[in-house]
């Protein structure tokens, strides 16, 4: 089955489903004895999701309540695949806390401290969640003769001798999946962009038969319309067994049209910009392809998309069975990347950033640095130029670590040439470099005890500008950014990380990723950091009253 391939920022009614099997007492009443819940609950500020919808006509109004019924079936749905039904699995919790930080996470592991259990009774989380049976091994799965086995829209059971077998989406989830999409052909009726009401209609119709193409292209194809809903079984994250199942989301969003102007404008200079890069032509993608970058604000969010931290941006990547069909879209949600500014980012400013450069943290600037952020995946090269493969092959386990890190350098060093350029005549590209530094910590804050590779090339990054004179710590320890400096090494580590991925040696990138360690002295700036209180990310109060709907 064709399918667009997710980068990336869900009732039940068979009787097949799978419980997972819990160490020690059947009753999930007490938290995990080792883990202060009160003190997690911390890491979550709170936030309303909420646009003026002022301009909007009442048929747009009515459609939008639709699909935050439509967002509320997805949410239920991947309830049961990550763990059990919500309501069935929340009534065994009597703990208040324990209660709101379970909902915070869909289940008993929390998801921003690598999936540890939190609620008594409950041990490891299944690395296929619940796409599968609980007892499967990767031998029987890879022994499995089925044609479908690799299908992203199926869960995985047994059958009455025992056998493993697929059932479709739609047939597993039959009686919920039928109401969204009749939802959706509701809604349909009141789109007035045609691309909006065939997509919803294609969507409805993907529902009833798990044939996503001719719906995910055309929303490839919804550039204009104000209002985008992200629907369906998306994301591949939940999936950690075989990395095949894409878990139900939703996302409701509105059109932020000024920011949305700006980014088609950087978009087009991109080819300019790759050209500008710090290493031979040998080095640079032939081609930098067409990307069509929208800001929106999200409205509503339910299911994976809505499970622990959240999403700031999604970047959709066509497969290469239908390259050449339509563009892939980048979409950055602004209030989301706002808000865990203003909630995270600009309270541990204050404790780690040196005073004098406090004011030059800055939401445009962050927000600017993750525009490029997005944009600079596209530049560098995919195979290696030693013939020896792809760079994500060769490169192995350091590739999510070097690449990030590229990515992010990669970003401000087109930032830098951009003012050079005369592209930010109002602002100050010291707010950048001060404020990209702040993203980095806390990026570490975020990962710090957790190998992921989004806090991986964080502190690689840290590391490697510190060492290089870019970043200093002051006596009373705050961080303190020397501009000149800084833009010299940004440019020459571009140039390393560029290169590295060129040449795909793997022992070298090794050496490099292994400097991604937090040392004794930040690890206790962190911890400073922790104690205080400050929220790590957001959740949402959300829906229909807080919309005015």
């Amino acid at each position: 089955m064709k399918k667009i391939t997710y980068v990336l920022i869900v009732a039940f009614l068979s009787t097949s489903f799978t419980f997972i099997h819990h160490d020690g007492d059947e009753e999930q009443n007490a938290t995990n004895k080792n883990i202060d819940v009160e003190k997690r609950l911390q890491d979550y500020a709170t936030v309303k999701l909420t646009v003026d919808l002022e301009n909007f006509t009442y048929e747009q109004k009515k459609m939008l309540g639709i699909l935050i019924d439509v967002a509320d079936i997805m949410d239920e749905i991947f309830w049961m695949q990550s763990v059990a039904p919500k309501d069935e699995f929340l009534s065994k919790i009597e703990d208040e806390a324990t209660k709101t930080y379970a909902e915070i996470n869909y289940g008993p592991w929390d998801r921003s401290h690598g999936n540890e259990p939190f609620v008594d009774g409950y041990g490891e989380k299944p690395p296929g969640a619940q796409f599968y049976p609980d007892d499967i091994t990767k031998k029987e799965f890879n022994n499995w003769n089925n044609k479908n086995k690799y299908s992203w829209y199926t869960m995985v059971r047994r059958d009455t001798d025992g056998e493993l077998m697929n059932v479709w989406y739609h047939e597993y989830f039959e009686t919920k999946i039928n109401e969204a999409a009749a939802l959706l052909e509701t809604a349909a009726k009141m789109a007035e962009n045609p691309w909006f009401k065939k997509y919803l209609n294609y969507r409805a119709e993907a529902f009833r038969t798990d044939e996503y193409l001719s719906s995910d292209l055309a929303w490839l194809n919804l550039k204009d319309n104000e209002i985008d809903f992200m629907v369906g079984p998306i994301a591949l994250f939940e999936d950690k067994f075989m990395g095949y199942r894409a878990a139900h989301s939703a996302q409701l969003l509105i059109k932020d049209i000024e920011w949305s102007k700006k980014l088609t404008h950087f978009g087009d200079l991109m080819p300019e910009l790759q050209a500008t890069l710090p290493v031979p032509d040998k080095y640079k993608a032939k081609k930098v392809h067409s990307q069509l970058y929208t800001v929106y604000n999200t409205i509503y969010s339910a299911g994976s998309c809505n499970a622990g931290s959240k999403y700031i941006s999604i970047n959709l990547m066509h497969d290469l069975k239908i390259q050449g069909v339509g563009a892939s879209r980048q979409l950055l949600l602004k209030n989301i990347i706002e808000a865990k500014f203003d909630k995270a980012m600009v309270p541990m400013s204050e404790m780690l950033i040196a005073e004098e450069q406090q004011e030059n943290i800055s939401f445009d600037a962050f927000f600017e640095n993750l525009v490029f952020y997005e944009m600079a995946w596209d530049l560098g090269i995919k195979q290696t130029i030693t013939g020896e493969g792809s760079v994500r092959d060769v490169l192995k386990e350091t590739f999510g670590t070097i690449e990030g890190a590229k990515t992010d350098i990669t970003s401000l060093y087109l930032i830098t040439k951009l003012h050079e350029m005369g592209e930010f005549p109002e602002s100050d590209l010291k707010d950048n470099y001060v404020t990209f530094v702040a993203n980095i910590l806390r990026s570490i804050r975020y990962g710090y005890g957790i190998p992921i590779p989004q806090g991986k090339s964080s502190m690689l990054e840290f590391n490697h500008l510190k060492e290089n004179g870019a970043i200093e710590r002051t006596a009373n320890g705050k961080y303190k950014i020397n501009f000149e400096i800084m833009k010299q090494v940004v440019s020459d580590f571009c140039g390393i990380l560029i290169k590295t991925e060129g040449h795909g040696n793997y022992e070298h990138a090794k050496l490099i990723v292994k400097q991604a360690k937090v040392g004794d002295t930040l690890g206790d700036d962190i911890e400073r950091v922790n104690n205080a209180g400050i929220p790590k990310d957001v959740v949402f109060e959300q829906g229909r009253e807080v919309l005015g709907l």
